[in-house]
This record gives structure tokens, sequence and C-alpha cells, in this order.
């Protein structure tokens, strides 16, 4: 297994400078955020070649969620998306992060009323992938389809709940994205969950139960880590997170370097 990062507020803005800084401390890949890559691929091509670090996914960078209420959003944020594909397919990464939504509604806090049913939710995710497991075939890549807490989505909260809309719709180029630390909110065992939906897992984002960098909480990362490893999990681990500390880089790097002690 192979650990990756997001970007931080604290990475150098220059594109170059980015990625030989993530390659510095350590880090086997960048997942990258979409609109960069579209925007500026071929500076992220020279990134590439000279520091060797791969784009290894995409999360964000488009407007309209796949469940978006709003019909008209909806359908600009799968061509976006589509456009995301695409520029991964030349880069070689391997797909992109996509949640049903963030941040629309939540049944748990007021109105609590959703201005749309559960069927219609259904109807708009599965039919969003739908479109875009065809634009993954045609670019050889994924739709890492992700489960939030309850608190950011209503619609897709479990990795069960995402493993159905695969199931049910024979989609072969989507897959689930298992998140640790909405996992901490949702799952009632993390590492079983793991197991059992480890035929349908094919990324991993890391952070520990607070949302902050691993390490600095309460999460077992060494025996997840065991789990996936005895189960031939093959992908990466993605730090997708908030840092706290005095001094963010250095707790970043004390991070990177508990975790690749958790994986011995």
């Amino acid at each position: 297994m192979k650990i990756g990062t997001q970007n931080q507020a604290f990475f150098p803005d220059a594109i170059i400078e980015k990625f030989r800084y993530v390659k510095e401390m350590g880090f086997d890949g960048f997942e990258v955020d979409g609109k960069l890559l579209v925007d500026n691929i071929d500076e992220i091509k020279q990134a590439i070649a000279e520091t060797g670090l791969p784009v290894t996914t995409a999360c964000g960078g488009y407007e309209g969620w796949i469940g978006d209420f709003d019909e008209e959003k909806r359908l600009n944020g799968l061509q976006e998306i589509k456009r995301i594909l695409e520029a991964l397919q030349q880069v070689g990464g391997t797909g992109i992060v996509v949640p049903a939504a963030w941040g629309m509604f939540t049944y748990r806090l007021p109105p609590m009323v959703s201005p749309r049913s559960q069927e219609g939710d259904r109807e708009a995710v599965a039919k969003s992938l739908a479109f875009l497991n065809e634009a993954a075939k045609e670019t050889s890549t994924i739709i890492f389809l992700e489960p939030l807490n309850r608190y950011q989505d209503h619609m897709i909260n479990t990795v069960a709940e995402a493993r159905r809309y695969i199931e049910e719709n024979n989609f072969e180029n989507v897959q689930v994205i298992a998140d640790f630390y909405h996992m901490n909110i949702e799952e009632d065992n993390m590492a079983e969950t793991l197991h059992h939906n480890r035929d349908v897992i094919g990324h991993i984002h890391l952070a520990d139960n607070h949302r902050f960098q691993p390490g600095s909480g309460s999460l077992d990362f060494k025996r997840l880590f065991a789990g996936l490893k005895k189960d031939g999990y093959a992908g990466y681990l993605t730090l997708e997170c908030r840092v706290r500390g005095e001094n963010p880089e250095q707790e970043y790097r004390s991070s990177l370097a508990y975790l690749k002690q958790a994986l011995v």
C-alpha cells in the first residue's frame, strides 16, 4: 500500500514547487483538485515528469453534485466530471472521488424534511452514475463513490449503501472509497466493513476520528491497516484531513511517519 495526500494550505502554491514539496515529504502520490488538473494539465504533466510523483486521483473541482436537487446543476456537474476524467487519463490517474452531495441537505438539522423523496434521490444518483460509468469506461478510469456522514449528506452514508448502487446497476467502472473519518461515525465496525466490502473498495481516505491528522486521535490505524493488508488491498491510502498543532508542517510530517510505522 502507498500513501498519498491531498493539498494542504501550507503547501507551495506553484504547481512544480507543490509536487517537489510533496515528493520531498515522502508521499507516494498526489490527489489533485479536478479543476486545478483541467486548467493546468500541461504544467502538471511537466511536474509529474520532473518529480516522478504520480497524480493518483482527483477529488472535487466541479460544481453540481451527482445527486443535486437542481437538475441543471446536476447535469453541468456531470460534464465537468467527465472533463476531469479525460484529464486524468492523460496523466495516468486512476479516477475521481465523487459523493452524492456535500452540505446540500441533512435529516439531522432543520428543516429535516427533504425537498425530494428518497426514491427521487436514488433515481438522480443512479442516473448520474450510469452516465459517469460510461465516461469512466471511455477514459479507462474509475468513479470512486464516497459515503459521507449523516451530517454532511443524507443520501449515501455507509459503504453498504454505496455498494448497493454498484450491484443493482452492474456498474463496472464504479467502486467505493472508504473514508476513515466518515466510517468512524457511520459504521458499526470499521474493520469488518473494510473486510466484507474488500471486493468493491478501490480507494481510501485517511483522517483520525476527529478529522485531524492521523495519530492525533483515537483510531487504531495499525489494526485497520493489518486487515487491509491481509485482504490484499493494493490501492492508495490518501490523507484528507485538517491539521492542528503549532507547526502544521511538522505535524503533517509526523503523521506521515506515524502512518508508515503503522503499515509495518
